[in-house]
């Protein structure tokens, strides 16, 4: 029997509600059960594929090729489950559904209201594609009172009373400010919250009350009286070092006890021995090692939420602090020498779109090549390597993308054929923005006695991708003559995935996304490696 868990938020967003729901799935995983996460989206955007960052943090691409919410990024970290496409829905999704339906005449000329159409739309979304959980914990975007949520907050109502109270749990995180000049925290924004979701239909069972300070008992029992929940069900959610602190801190609050409490459901305390060790190397690390991030989104910390945590893991995999030197591209552009990369243990130049910064990204990949600093380019990072020894050491000196418009020499375009496990896919130019992308996971063979050979130990891989352009392979020749070796490509030998520069200390571009399959139990090894170079190269300065 399945059992759903309904985690909302109120007061104020960034409560960190996606931390708080992978953080219990993550406790019931530790005893026993089988457990999956799903997020409900309130926007009109179809998917955050074509979303900015900006606007919205990291896409998160899920291994059957979903543009997703950056929580399910946290959700795959926190309990080894892969998200699928059927893991996220948002209003856009659920509106086109719908929509599309009614133009097909399945609704037999009915009117079609938001309810019953979109709540029953969003509900059969909710308790569908699934295999055989013992848990389902649905996180509700955004806060409640946005008027967007509201035919979300109705279908997980509607939910609640057609499951049963013995097959549902609704979780409501919530703010508790600190008033300096009261000298105390404030339950009333969390009084009101609570009331709003009463004002729906929906009685929570469950508070967690962030806080950046312990909550006095008096307090806990003024909730619990107020919002009408027991006194154990108010669980404060503190601050906390690390991210991966907030599972054990919520087991000692009591969240998981309290959660299989209210199923009636009696088991083993949960192994929590994999996340202690895991804080404590993240808290007690032996050394550091600094990581220039250049890139264009780098006042958005969320931007880059999985490849911060990815070199997060590639520390604890070598028990070192990473340190991350934010960089913005462009200020290269107007420099000759990055004077900021000097101190730099290594250097990283992530995914992205556009031509801004790109000329700077070259400059990085240029600083790194020539200093003999270790070098890691993800995707459009790769891409800007792959120009600039183009430039720079080929000859070509008019090397460029097609992505910034036509150019001369095309090292960079837009692959329109290519094999994939024995089918011919094809992109065009005018397609819709989702539908020019390589998308999910796709295979690479790499060759042998390389460094990338020796980093994964096989030579065949699996990794997500998110991008339009690719390597142009008819370079493949020119280049490898100056000392870049294309070590990864696809099985059709067409799309080079991987590139490398054997002399170099540690010089790697890949066209994939490897920081989306990394975790703090099983850090990916082109992170571990990257980390390791770090080290390396640190001793040397």
């Amino acid at each position: 029997m399945t059992r759903f868990i309904f985690i909302t938020g109120g007061v104020a967003s960034s409560l960190g509600k996606g931390l708080a729901s992978a953080s219990l799935a993550a406790l019931l995983q530790a005893r026993g059960f089988n457990v999956r996460i799903r997020k409900l989206d309130p926007y009109l955007n179809v998917d955050p594929g074509t979303m900015s960052p900006y606007q919205h943090g990291e896409v998160f691409v899920t291994e059957d090729g979903a543009e997703t919410d950056l929580d399910l990024g946290h959700y795959e970290r926190f309990t080894c489950v892969d998200a699928k496409q059927s893991d996220n829905v948002t209003t856009g999704k659920i509106y086109s559904d719908v929509i599309a339906k009614e133009r097909r005449g399945e609704y037999l000329g009915a009117t079609i209201q938001v309810i019953p159409h979109v709540t029953d739309a969003i509900k059969q979304f909710t308790v569908s594609n699934l295999n055989k959980e013992d848990f389902v914990l649905v996180e509700i975007g955004g806060t409640v009172g946005d008027i967007e949520g509201t035919p979300f907050l109705e279908a997980i109502r509607q939910l609640g009373y057609e499951l049963g109270r013995n097959r549902t749990m609704y979780i409501h995180l919530t703010l508790l400010p600190f008033l300096a000049a009261a000298g105390e925290l404030k339950t009333k924004p969390t009084q009101h919250s609570v009331k709003e979701l009463l004002s729906l239909g929906i009685q929570p069972d469950l508070l967690l009350c962030r806080a950046d300070r312990d909550l006095p008992v008096g307090e806990r029992v003024k909730i619990a009286l107020f919002c009408n929940v027991k006194e154990e069900a108010v669980v404060p959610a503190l601050d906390v070092e690390s991210i991966y602190e907030v599972p054990l801190r919520y087991h000692e609050q009591g969240l998981d006890t309290e959660v299989c409490c209210h199923f009636g459901l009696k088991t083993d305390k949960p192994n929590l021995d994999s996340w202690k060790n895991v804080v404590k190397r993240v808290t007690t690390p032996e050394g550091d090692v600094t990581i220039a991030i250049v890139g264009k989104y780098t006042i958005l910390v969320d931007a880059y939420k999985s490849l911060v945590e990815a070199l997060a893991h590639g520390g604890i995999s070598n028990n070192v602090k990473v340190k991350i030197k934010w960089i913005e591209s462009e200020v290269f552009e107007s420099q000759i020498i990055p004077n900021e990369l000097e101190n730099c243990d290594g250097i990283l130049v992530p995914g992205g779109f556009g031509s801004r910064g790109a000329e700077g990204k070259i400059k990085a990949a240029q600083f790194a090549r020539e200093k003999g600093i270790p070098y890691f380019g993800i995707c459009f990072g790769m891409q800007m390597a792959v120009i600039e020894v183009a430039r720079n050491l080929a000859g070509i000196k008019n090397a460029g993308t097609t992505e910034f418009g036509n150019c001369e020499d095309k090292v960079i375009g837009l692959m329109t054929e290519w094999e994939n496990e024995g089918k011919l896919e094809q992109r065009h130019e005018d397609s819709d923005k989702g539908g020019t992308m390589r998308l999910g996971a796709y295979p690479c063979i790499i060759k042998e006695n390389t460094k990338i050979h020796k980093i994964y130990g096989k030579l065949e891989i699996s990794e997500r991708h998110r991008h339009r352009y690719e390597v142009n392979i008819e370079y493949e020749k020119q280049l490898e003559k100056f000392g870049i070796i294309f070590s990864g490509k696809s099985p059709d030998n067409i799309l080079p995935e991987i590139i490398e520069i054997p002399a170099h200390p540690w010089f790697i571009g890949v066209q994939f996304h490897p920081e989306l399959k990394s975790r703090p139990f099983e850090p990916h090894p082109l992170f571990s490696d990257f980390i390791r170079a770090a080290i390396e190269q640190s001793r040397l300065v």
